[in-house]
């Protein structure tokens, strides 16, 4: 076999991997899972496994990463389909409300997200895929003028904490219309940022 066919070998069982443990954690969550169930649904062994990923916690972290990159991609897609700064911030996040009221990512990243990896490894991850974006969104909107001058980390970190809360909330609120009704409500949040 050649190095390039061992390489595309290698991403493919990565890639089974990580759909077949995306799918049962979302399913059952994380703690119902064992690394047998995972390796008997991908067809592989736990030698397979044990290539990829040092522990359960390696996988889920793994499958947590990508469930991270795709709602910033999310975010990132539906903020470009605006030209306003202060449009974009607001289209943002709305989609990342809209992306958090998908079940899987609801179980994957906001109830086991912290629960398995720890408050501090789950913040860290979060800066590090869609925080970034938010502190950027509002530095421009300071340097534009939009918002009045005000130190940005704190201000990207009550926004974020607020979005995840609210998205944690929608997850298990039995209330009617919930998503529509926290777009709204964080709607009205960002419009009292606005400079005057």
């Amino acid at each position: 076999m050649t190095s390039t066919a061992r390489t595309r070998q290698r991403e493919e069982t990565r890639r089974i991997l990580l759909h077949e443990a995306r799918a049962l954690f979302a399913a059952k969550g994380y703690a119902a899972v064992g690394l047998s169930e995972i390796v008997r649904c991908a067809g592989l062994t736990k030698g397979a496994l044990y290539h990829h990923f040092d522990s359960k916690a390696d996988l889920f972290r793994a499958v947590l990463t990508q469930v991270q990159e795709e709602i910033g991609a999310q975010v990132a897609t539906a903020a470009s389909t605006e030209s306003d700064p202060w449009k974009q911030l607001t289209t943002g996040c709305a989609a990342f409300l809209r992306a958090s009221a998908d079940p899987v990512v609801q179980r994957i990243l906001l109830i086991d997200g912290p629960a398995v990896l720890g408050w501090h490894e789950w913040r860290a991850m979060d800066e590090a895929n869609s925080a970034r974006h938010l502190h950027e969104a509002l530095s421009t909107l300071v340097e534009t003028g939009v918002l009045p001058p005000q130190p940005i980390a704190p201000l990207a970190h009550l926004l974020s904490g607020a979005m995840n809360e609210a998205a944690l909330w929608s997850a298990t609120t039995t209330v009617p219309d919930a998503l529509t009704d926290t777009i709204a409500a964080l709607d009205r949040l960002l419009a009292g940022l606005r400079a005057a």
